[in-house]
């Protein structure tokens, strides 16, 4: 039997607390102490997954290298982690449910009529599980989404009961995230929200083991005090979890509270080895002090919630740290882009980054923020969709083919330079159906793309339907547009550049969902050098 030990973080209060970057966090310092760690998220929703969901709904949709389509913590749990997450680490209601509804339509239960306890808590128990049974892994850290005292979160509340009896409380412990709010008009912190939390937790048979109190303002240690006698938890467990600057200061943060250790000793484990954090610390440390300022404009239809984009802003602050810049994001809705005001709203930008989407919304002034970062020789970076609006600015403006478009926008268009991949032509189902996960490219060696990866073959995440139609491929190199990524299976064109340009690279793929701290994607850490090396002119 594994003895894989469990830590479970759920919240309470409201959402939007942290909770991923809590666990990220104690994820890292454990990594930090010779632990192999990893993070999963368990969401209450009845999504199969977020992949058919509206970005403005649910933030971004993050993919892993084995094709799921996940929350965007387990972006945070990868950057932090630096290790790949997998199908295995996001699990939804709507997964837990269809699972099974599949088994007693198979009549797996022997006739037994199905219910949430046992059939639906079971089930829960068993994805939350699946990790600790590889062997790999010494902790597994487990988020529970929403806010204790939601309907929809109540079967995983009462899945971590059974689990915290069956294991026994020296291998598997609760973490609960709370609020202490700060009343101006008081003029103090009031304790009562998190007394309610952990009532309502208690109804459901969970004591939490620690309390992370997320504060405006320090927490004394009468505060403290108070919220170990009320909430039944020992006065060292309750942990003061400060607003930060930056989410990389997180780990620090919590080092200095002593999660790490309060969480090392209620599983019975070794807390000798201290966490050093150098690499992170250097990161941090670059990250807040900036040599240079650049800005970039990020073009997208759905800026007015930036965690739509959430990987990418990470991604620039990956690859601005280790150019020692600040990357400021100049936030562009596509839209408001109009031939009257595109100068206006693109000057004095030292990069363009034309983000990933679906469908045409906004489609005419993300084409036109590409024609203007190709005329005015700014650099420029396309992902996904923005690699496609490259080849049909560049097929409409310089080849001359009137109209060219996307059949994605445009069934009947006359060039349809972006085509629908012929295995997508039968599908009928939205969720899960793209070309997802990781696809191996092959890189021309006299190219941008080959300068930043210095490898021949590379290996990225792809999300998407349409993809370079190559019966255009001739016509568009002997105009001087280059494909210098290729799918060596498929022969599919997955990126673009123009060599007579300072930089100018489109790809299919999302380079965004690799970039983590330790390891800053080599295609925005180029990107950045590009836009650096712009703003000096």
């Amino acid at each position: 039997m594994s003895n894989t030990k469990y830590v479970f973080v759920t919240g309470g209060v409201t959402s939007s607390l942290g909770k991923g970057i809590i666990a990220a966090s104690l994820a890292k310092l454990l990594q930090e102490r010779g632990y192999s760690v990893t993070i999963q998220k368990l969401d209450p929703y009845i999504n199969i997954d977020p992949g058919t969901l509206n970005p403005y709904e649910h933030g971004e949709c993050y993919v892993t290298d084995d094709g799921a389509e996940t929350d965007l913590d387990l972006g945070h749990y990868e950057r932090f982690l630096n290790i790949p997450t997998s199908q295995a680490n996001n699990v939804t209601t709507g997964k837990i449910y269809q699972s099974v509804i599949n088994k007693e339509r198979k009549g797996e239960f022997l006739g037994k009529t199905v219910q949430v306890i046992p059939h639906i808590t079971d089930e829960i128990k068993h994805r939350i599980q699946l990790l600790g049974e590889t062997g790999d892994y010494d902790i597994i850290i487990t988020e529970i989404g929403g806010t204790v005292g939601d309907i929809e979160s109540l079967p995983y509340v009462e899945s971590v009961r059974q689990l915290l009896w069956e294991k026994g409380e020296e291998n598997a412990i609760v973490i609960h995230l709370t609020l202490v709010p700060y009343l101006a008009a008081a003029g103090e912190l009031k304790t009562k929200p998190t007394q309610h939390s952990v009532k309502m937790l208690m109804q459901s048979g969970v004591s939490p083991n620690i309390l992370v109190c997320r504060t405006e303002h320090q927490i004394s240690d009468d505060i403290k005090r108070k919220l170990a006698l009320f909430c039944n938890v020992k006065k060292e467990d309750v942990i003061q979890s400060i607003d930060a600057e930056t989410i990389y200061d997180v780990p620090n943060l919590m080092f200095e509270e002593g999660l790490d250790k309060v969480v090392l000793n209620k599983l019975e484990l070794s807390s000798e080895k201290q966490p050093k954090l150098l690499k992170w610390n250097d990161f941090v440390t670059k990250h807040k002090n900036p040599k240079s300022t650049i800005e970039i404009g990020l073009i997208g239809k759905y800026v007015e919630l930036h965690d739509s984009y959430k990987s990418i802003t990470e991604a620039f602050i990956h690859a601005g740290s280790s150019n020692e810049t600040k990357v400021k994001v100049r936030w562009i809705h596509s839209e408001s882009l109009s031939p009257k005001n595109v100068e206006k709203k693109l000057e004095e930008l030292n990069g363009i980054l034309v983000a990933p989407g679906f469908g045409d919304r906004g489609i005419e002034g993300k084409i036109k923020a590409v024609k203007y970062a190709r005329e005015n020789n700014i650099p420029f970076l396309g992902i996904c969709l923005g690699m496609q609006m490259a080849v049909i600015e560049f097929s409409r403006n310089v080849l001359g083919l009137e109209n060219a478009f996307s059949t994605e926008m445009n069934k009947s268009t006359k060039h349809p330079v972006i085509n629908l991949m012929e295995e997508q032509k039968n599908v009928t189902e939205k969720g899960g159906t793209m070309r997802l996960g990781a696809w191996n490219c092959s890189l021309i060696k006299d190219s941008k793309v080959y300068q930043a990866y210095k490898s021949e073959l590379i290996s990225e995440r792809h999300r998407h339907r349409y993809e370079f139609n190559n019966d255009y491929l001739d016509q568009i190199e002997a105009a001087g547009m280059k494909a210098t990524g290729i799918n060596p299976k498929t022969g599919l064109v997955e990126i673009i550049e123009l060599p007579n340009h300072p930089w100018f690279v489109g790809v299919q793929y999302h380079p965004e969902y690799k970039s983590t701290v330790l390891n800053p994607h080599p295609l925005f850490v180029d990107f950045i050098k590009a836009a650096l090396k712009q703003s000096k002119k």
